[in-house]
């Protein structure tokens, strides 16, 4: 059997690769998404899919989670889209057709690739403390897909950046009890954030660091912090303990694909194309002068590179601006 070749593979089911798909079904093109997620939606869906978002247009506010449903419902006009899940992305090879990406399962052929990858594959920081591995994924938790498991229960929060101040104050009226604990006496969060979580009913211990889980090695009873260059130790009984320490991103295998990199980002054009022919990139992993790393951001290039992608598959015919109001 001869395998297919689809016209464009979009490396990255995150908000700007779902979106990288749906203009590219406007324009008729056939699409496979390679995601390394057991799910579509990327971050905003693993990491935060309750927390508010406000700098989509047309939104003054809305969940991450919303978000990356709405996308989602936006790309069922084409059930020809194809979702390859728990496939990283591992080599890319320039062929006779265009490219084949080799993946952690198998081998899928295209015309042309868009990476929208984000930061690359990410993994949150883990607690580095004895015993933790036993309470991860029941008590333990390094992000929060659902508030209400947490209702009427004793919450502790370690960390000081924009997730754990967000959890914070979205928890207050839901738990019974939250405390959050920071290893510096100022937090790291957005003022307006702060402000709140200092007005708000949430216990702030500061500066304290996680010392002792303390349990049977099944169920979590406790925990113990000591001060950061002091003695002073507090315990903190807890039925769920939320460590939010950021998480670590790699573009792995990207990096020996001969992409001209900076840092961690793919240098590309006005046109999202990278230096090698039929490859773009978008989003966050996307970099050029000027360049503004945020979602909406992400969405207007998405457009860019699917048409400069048509237009690299079909030589011969005019770039178009596909207006969705003259198709449907």
């Amino acid at each position: 059997m001869t395998q297919e070749i689809v016209d464009i593979i979009i490396i990255g089911g995150g908000p700007v690769g779902l979106f990288t798909a749906f203009y590219a079904g406007l324009r008729q093109a056939s699409v496979k998404i390679i995601e390394s997620l057991p799910e579509l939606g990327g971050q905003p869906w693993m990491l935060y899919p309750e927390k508010k978002i406000y700098d989509i247009p047309a939104f003054p506010e809305i969940q991450a989670g919303t978000l990356i449903e709405n996308l989602l419902a936006q790309l069922e006009r084409f059930p020809s889209t194809q979702y390859c899940l728990e496939e990283e992305a591992l080599e890319l090879n320039k062929t006779e057709f265009g490219y084949e990406v080799i993946t952690s399962k198998q081998t899928h052929l295209a015309k042309t690739v868009i990476i929208a990858c984000g930061n690359g594959a990410f993994r949150p920081r883990k607690l580095e403390l004895e015993g933790a591995e036993n309470y991860e994924n029941h008590q333990l938790h390094y992000f929060v897909t659902n508030l209400e498991q947490f209702r009427d229960k004793n919450i502790a929060i370690c960390g000081g950046g924009d997730s754990a101040v967000d959890w914070a104050l979205a928890l207050e009226n839901i738990a019974k009890k939250v405390s959050i604990i920071h290893r510096r006496p100022q937090f790291r969060a957005h003022e307006h954030s702060v402000e709140l979580l200092q007005n708000s009913s949430v216990e702030i211990f500061t500066p304290f660091i996680p010392e002792r889980l303390n349990g049977d090695g099944n169920t979590l009873q406790s925990v113990t912090f000591k001060q950061a260059r002091g003695e002073e130790e507090i315990e903190l009984e807890v039925d769920d303990f939320i460590v939010s320490y950021g998480i670590s991103s790699s573009i792995g295998s990207i990096k020996d694909w001969g992409l001209e990199l900076q840092r961690n980002a793919i240098i590309t054009n006005s046109k999202m194309e990278t230096n090698l022919p039929g490859i773009f990139a978008v989003g966050d992993i996307a970099t050029y002068e000027g360049k503004v790393q945020i979602i909406a951001t992400g969405f207007g290039e998405a457009p860019i590179a699917v048409n400069q992608a048509m237009a690299y598959i079909h030589p011969e015919k005019r770039i178009q601006t596909i207006h969705s109001s003259s198709l449907f």
